[in-house]
């Protein structure tokens, strides 16, 4: 039977079978404060209490009534006239029961918001706060002082040895300790471990030990700090072998060119790391992350051959496999080596089911495994071009599950546009940052656009006190009756915004707004970069 969402013009005919099933109502302000929804005098009226929120649930979706649709910009005076014409929706249930036919409300935002808090400090203090001392600079920056730390140390106490420097495989250790550092924190296993140690975290903790542990998101501080430890200390073993090649104490030019190849590897990823240039070309950074770390990999085993039977040729030394074997960076290199490997031991192509929910989205189903909750898939089309994340959505049945793609780039429109029926996929799924909102009692979610599709995977699998903004243009049209009806389970009193008849919001308001209204522990936002800082 289709169910596709109906203006209700389309609904109402003159035929016996459709009014036997259908009762048509038209939902005016009178009504609806009546059957005590919310309109605008009730947000004029009421006090902004923690008491006064909503206390809508299973009893409201069983009433028939839908999440809040915004069809005026909050604050705005006037605005072009939209058409708020009531129309129908009409759900699936059970085959043996009669179809339900609900009014979407055409909810009006309050034209008074609450004030928000006066900023803390003054805006210097404000700047280096929420930009150089953010969670992830201070792990970034807690590393490497720890790095340079022991870098310091190990030069001034072999300042007077002959030759100079500290010892040069000692300085070779450290920096590949770091790389393999870098390597863990970013290991599929490890991240997931991580976050199911973080969220058995007791609601009875304070809020504040609690906040804390939710930042777990921010371990990508300690990747890029020790990629960049890392290459600081292979810069100096680098510049110890020049020194002892030049001097003539070290007759090895394989050993110092292929050093110099390797330090150039190094660097080029982390410049290519740098935000700024991240985020003018993705793809490029994206090419040089994986072929410059390869490289460098290999480089590494060359290096280390290398340096192995340049000591077994020394007077009074053992053979080139127990110069290896004694060696602390062979072991170091065959774990990295091996966890760079362990997600390609998974690379499949998987039978893929696109749905089109409109010219800007789709929706792809897959069967090929259960998911569980709150999940993050990498997909490609060419796995050794480009990947790309997605919260992956479980299916009801629990046997198959789905993501969202919208237009957003070149390589999304193109799935958008041609639909493949097949993905390859590596490794196995990775927690996302939402699971941390378990930690909380209660949570606001702010989210624009097609970063629904998180949000439904945390509320579709787990359930929880929670209230909803979503901003994004034509939401029935972009995204279909299906993602409209898991929002309306997730939070009856999901505030919509339809942005395609209202302009933008004003976010961090209307965020503030029910952070006051549901006395929320924790807000949560899923959106571009500018948005998420202001929130």
């Amino acid at each position: 039977m289709e169910s596709p969402i109906k203006h209700l013009k389309g609904l109402v005919t003159d035929s016996e079978e459709v009014q036997s099933h259908f009762t048509v109502q038209t939902m005016t302000t009178a009504k609806a404060s009546d059957s005590g929804y919310p309109t605008e005098d009730t947000f004029s009226d009421i006090p902004i209490t923690s008491s006064s929120m909503s206390s809508s649930s299973s009893d409201d979706v069983e009433k028939g009534v839908e999440p809040i649709l915004i069809h005026r910009q909050v604050g705005a005076n006037e605005v072009k006239a939209f058409d708020c014409e009531t129309y129908a929706i009409e759900r699936r249930h059970d085959t043996t029961q009669p179809t339900m036919v609900r009014d979407q409300r055409n909810g009006v935002p309050p034209d008074h918001m609450v004030n928000l808090p006066v900023k803390r400090g003054n805006r210097i203090w404000r700047g280096l706060r929420y930009n150089l001392f953010t969670v992830y600079q201070r792990l970034f920056a807690m590393c490497l002082i720890a790095n340079m730390a022991a870098f310091i140390f190990v030069l001034a106490q072999n300042r007077h040895t002959t030759p100079w420097g500290p010892n040069r495989n000692h300085v070779a250790a450290a920096a590949a300790a770091n790389v393999l550092a870098a390597f863990l924190i970013r290991q599929e296993h490890v991240i997931n471990s991580l976050y199911a140690i973080c969220c058995a975290t007791p609601w009875w903790l304070p809020l504040r030990f609690r906040r804390v542990v939710a930042k777990l998101y921010h371990l990508g501080g300690i990747h890029s700090s020790c990629a960049v430890s890392a290459t600081v200390w292979f810069i100096l073993f680098t510049a110890l072998i020049t020194k002892d090649f030049a001097s003539g104490d070290y007759n090895q030019p394989g050993i110092v060119a292929t050093a110099y190849a390797l330090m150039t590897l190094l660097l080029s990823i982390c410049i290519f790391a740098v935000p700024k240039f991240r985020m003018v070309s993705h793809n490029t950074f994206e090419a040089v992350h994986r072929f410059a770390g390869w490289t460098a990999v290999g480089l590494l085993w060359v290096l280390i051959l290398m340096v192995s039977q340049a000591a077994s040729d020394m007077p009074g030394a053992g053979s080139l496999v127990i110069s290896m074997v004694k060696s602390p960076v062979l072991w170091i290199l065959v774990a990295i080596t091996f966890l760079t490997i362990l997600p390609w031991l998974r690379l499949r192509k998987v039978e893929a089911f696109p749905e089109v929910l409109s010219n800007h989205a789709i929706r792809i189903h897959f069967k090929y495994m259960k998911m569980g909750p709150i999940l993050g898939l990498r997909i490609s089309d060419n796995p050794l071009k480009e990947w790309h994340a997605f919260a992956s959505i479980p299916a009801a049945d629990g046997q198959s599950f789905s993501l969202i793609v919208s237009d957003a780039g070149d390589w999304t429109k193109k799935q958008i546009r041609e639909r493949p029926h097949g993905y390859w996929v590596r490794g196995i799924p990775i927690t996302g940052v939402l699971r941390m909102a378990i930690v909380f009692k209660r949570i606001v979610m702010v989210t624009t656009g097609s970063g629904i599709g998180p949000v439904l995977s945390m509320l579709v699998s787990h359930p929880m006190p929670c209230r909803l903004l979503w901003s994004t243009p034509d939401p029935e049209k972009t995204y279909g009756e299906n993602i409209m009806e898991s929002v309306c389970k997730a939070d009856p009193d999901a505030m919509i915004i339809n942005t395609r008849a209202t302009g933008r919001p004003d976010m961090v308001a209307l965020a503030y707004q029910l952070y006051l209204q549901s006395n929320a522990e924790a807000v949560f936002c899923i959106s571009n970069a500018n948005l998420t800082r202001k929130v």
